[in-house]
């Protein structure tokens, strides 16, 4: 006997919460046990609107969610994750949160804290993990010395309630953790803003413990898009482009005792839908009770680096 489908409703209906549903239902018509049951937004129009667009419920808020779903994705303000996700959890449903985890360590600690008490799911949307250069690239990293860091692009006119670190520059944050197993020891930072009363374009210089190095630059005040990771180790450099999803490898060769040389291999990757393959990922953890490909306590750790970030930057004041 084939598994229920899994009711799945969407807490947010703007940019990312019309991805997310569309996702849902792009998973169902595929002939995955799942269902897009419900779209809840403060904005009762906005909500409407996604909702219609899959003919399913349009809710005024997430109060109703209990009784139309097994899971819910959450994509609101980043300074309202808190308040939803909680009752959510409290009422025993899964969640998939969009990134940051929150804008506070304590709201992000809460949150974690109810899951845990409900024996629910919280999966983090730090979306780069699923993308597939990275997917490819991870195996062959080793012990990366220093990273080389960039991810620009033009104002997005929403996100705005938080800085550009905790917006943009968190996804490469997220993902020297991940790979190099430690937080930084030690940050130097600098921003401006420039088109909101946050700092909109940031470069942090990062030490971590093991000795590795990363600068990482976020803006979202430039004219061109670009996400480049670039890092370097002994046995040579990697470059990865998320936007792409291509990744270039330069190995050192040895010659038989002679003068050593780089060649360079440009590795093969299948494109992949990152969003439906991270929805993919969440499905399975929440059928299997597994553990989820970026779990709280990451993305905490992940926020309280961001912070750091923040917290090493001049005074808004000061730099207008």
């Amino acid at each position: 006997m084939s598994a229920p489908a899994l009711r799945i409703a969407v807490v947010g209906a703007g940019h990312m919460g019309a991805h997310h549903a569309r996702k849902v239902a792009e998973l169902a018509a595929g002939g995955e046990a799942v269902s897009l049951t419900a779209v809840a937004d403060v904005d009762p129009e906005r909500a409407h609107s996604v909702a219609a667009s899959h003919g399913v419920a349009a809710l005024g808020d997430a109060s109703e969610i209990a009784s139309l779903a097994d899971a819910v994705i959450v994509a609101v303000p980043t300074v309202a994750h808190a308040e939803v996700v909680l009752p959510i959890l409290r009422a025993g449903l899964d969640v998939l949160l969009e990134k940051p985890i929150a804008a506070t360590l304590d709201d992000a600690e809460a949150m974690i804290a109810a899951a845990s008490a409900s024996g629910r799911i919280l999966q983090i949307g730090h979306l780069e993990r699923f993308n597939a250069a990275l997917r490819k690239v991870r195996a062959r990293i080793a012990r990366p010395r220093f990273a080389e860091i960039h991810r620009l692009g033009p104002f997005p006119g929403r996100a705005t309630d938080v800085d550009v670190v905790r917006d943009l520059m968190i996804h490469d944050l997220d993902l020297l953790q991940h790979l190099i197993g430690e937080e930084p020891s030690r940050i130097d930072a600098i921003g401006v803003p420039v088109l909101s009363s946050e700092v909109d374009i940031a470069n942090a210089r990062l030490v971590f413990p093991g000795g590795c190095v990363a600068n990482v630059t976020a803006s979202r005040v430039s004219g061109t898009p670009l996400r480049k990771f670039r890092l370097f180790q002994a046995s040579g450099y990697l470059s990865i482009d998320f936007l792409e999803q291509t990744a270039v490898a330069f190995h050192r060769i040895e010659d038989g005792g002679g003068t050593p040389r780089i060649e360079m291999e440009k590795l093969e990757i299948d494109r992949e839908d990152a969003l439906l393959a991270q929805l993919r990922s969440f499905v399975a953890s929440v059928r299997e009770r597994s553990p989820v490909e970026v779990s709280a306590d990451d993305a905490l750790r992940t926020l309280r680096t961001a912070l750091r970030v923040v917290a090493a930057l001049p005074p808004v004041d000061e730099l207008r």
